[in-house]
């Protein structure tokens, strides 16, 4: 049947009716927001290049995650900043180093509150790199150790879940591996599991203080031009025990997020990145765009595409908008 016997708008006549329709909704549940722990007593860095994301000290982390909370944002996901680097990223995964204060800070303030924990080294490292290195070269095997350390500290501390970041071949396995023979069987693991090496991450590596000092991290994040990969990647990650999956960035690979979502129907998690976030605040400022409808629509793309969770430094604007009526 066809026109004039179908009529596509008469589904759209009201707002009443265009929801009652709606194929897709973003809420909630789907919102994990972005922390960035830092040493100190009431510090709160802003980072010149993403308006309203700060480094921030624990005592003022815990303030945030009050704010957090009330917003109803259910999960966090944390990074730190460390005092020191070094060349094994001893920070990373010291029982007393930032990540961890933060962790058992924010669970003894606010203990419904879910944290997920950035599982690298790149912040903790001298170099900057995600692994351990020899010369010039990121070597893999020998990294997968310290990661599988991390993540134990982070469960330790009492993180909910772990979150693997690097791109090192083998790491959800040996972090998996690691949990498990340690009592904390119980901890998923969200691997990055098609991470590409975007230009999209700029930003970030200010608020995280983690760009290489030498070289790029091509050899061990994806090529932008690669599909198929991220297909394999994936099906290696949750072969290794991986509980959810992500695609990072989000906005130019939302063809995979869709693919990864058909391919394997697991949790599947975007991760609306620092570029994409900076570059919707530059144009929101300068009156170019609504930043509201923009930002909504950008979530809710992420969803269509089959994200079931949406890691974004928009989460805390995202919710004080659905909360308006």
């Amino acid at each position: 049947m066809a026109y004039p016997i179908v009529r596509m708008r008469r589904l759209r006549g009201s707002e009443t009716l265009r929801s009652m329709v709606r194929e897709n909704r973003v809420s909630l549940d789907d919102l994990i927001y972005p922390l960035f722990a830092i040493y100190g007593e009431n510090v709160k860095n802003p980072v010149p290049s993403m308006p309203g994301v700060y480094q921030m000290s624990v005592d003022n982390l815990v303030r945030e995650c009050g704010e957090i909370v009330q917003l109803g944002i259910k999960a966090v996901l944390l990074f730190g900043i460390p005092e020191q680097k070094d060349e094994i990223a001893s920070g990373a995964y010291d029982a007393d180093g930032i990540v961890q204060q933060a962790i058992m800070a924010i669970k003894k303030a606010y203990p419904e509150l879910y944290i997920i924990t950035d599982v690298c080294l790149c912040e903790y490292t001298s170099h900057g790199h995600c692994g351990m290195i020899q010369g010039d070269r990121v070597l893999n095997d020998p990294t997968l150790h310290y990661l599988a350390e991390t993540a134990l500290s982070h469960a330790a501390a009492g993180a909910d879940m772990v979150a693997p970041s690097d791109m090192m071949d083998g790491r959800v396995g040996a972090i998996r591996k690691k949990l498990d023979s340690h009592g904390f069987g119980h901890i998923p693991i969200m691997a990055y599991s098609a991470k590409y090496a975007s230009a999209f991450y700029g930003p970030f590596r200010d608020v995280a203080d983690s760009a290489p000092q030498f070289g790029d991290r091509k050899t061990y994040q994806m090529d932008p031009a690669n599909g198929n990969e991220a297909i394999r990647e994936t099906a290696l990650d949750i072969e290794e025990g991986a509980d959810m999956v992500m695609v990072k960035p989000g906005l130019a690979y939302l063809d995979l997020v869709r693919r990864v979502k058909d391919e394997f129907h697991y949790p599947t998690a975007v991760y609306n990145v620092s570029g994409e976030y900076s570059m919707v605040k530059a144009a929101a400022e300068k009156g170019w765009i609504d930043e509201k409808a923009v930002v909504m629509e950008l979530l809710l793309s992420m969803k269509r595409a089959g994200g079931d969770l949406i890691i974004t430094y928009h989460a805390k604007d995202a919710a004080r908008w659905m909360g308006e009526k």
